[in-house]
């Protein structure tokens, strides 16, 4: 892979990642209520579910999405069902408890499995991943070192553009240092997650 097309490849997959959409609301919601870790753990997760679809792509399993359509559609209502979830334990959250006992904190483990099911949940990315590659790259003749540089830049690609999201979140929750300002961000954040779940679920 030559600068003139891993700079192209590198710039597109950026500029599609800071598109707001599931995975960012979902970043960004997880961060500002409880801070950058989980956002970049959350992030981690988006990254994995973008490398999957990517191999599966390299591999020329595009066609895995219809195959075993049913599997991936039980991922995206399990995705969906985890950010509601998420929501209403959010929304729930007491902030004279958070500023007492500390906030309740989902594992890292699970902010993870939050981020790759979110990916995951759209099994057209493994298409669009089987035609938009080609523009930049010969799939025909991919050496090892040429589909480790593609997975490190799209690593830091999608990764760079949600971590970005994250710490502009986790900022601006020092903005929320009152009792009732703490309660309205909890509220926005779970209602930010519960319609990104009801938006995955009910999404074609």
């Amino acid at each position: 892979m030559s600068l003139n097309n891993s700079l192209p490849l590198f710039g597109t997959m950026f500029v599609l990642a800071i598109i707001p959409g599931p995975s960012v609301f979902t970043v960004v919601a997880r961060a500002m209520v409880s801070g950058f870790t989980q956002g970049e753990v959350t992030t981690l997760g988006i990254v994995a579910g973008d490398i999957v679809f990517i191999m599966l792509a390299i591999l020329g399993l595009w066609t895995l999405a219809e195959t075993i359509e049913p599997v991936f559609l039980l991922v995206k209502y399990l995705g969906a069902a985890y950010l509601i979830y998420l929501g209403i334990v959010t929304w729930r959250t007491n902030p004279r408890q958070h500023e007492i006992e500390g906030v309740k904190e989902f594992s890292w483990g699970a902010n993870f499995m939050c981020g790759l099911l979110i990916t995951l949940s759209d099994p057209k990315a493994i298409v669009f991943y089987a035609s938009f590659l080609p523009t930049y790259l010969d799939m025909t003749n991919l050496s090892w070192v040429t589909i480790g540089l593609l997975l490190l830049s799209a690593t830091v690609a999608v990764g760079g553009a949600k971590l970005a999201y994250a710490y502009l979140a986790d900022q601006a929750k020092f903005l929320f240092r009152h009792a009732r300002a703490q309660t309205a961000m909890n509220a926005l954040a779970g209602s930010v997650l519960i319609f990104t779940g009801i938006f995955l679920a009910i999404k074609g």
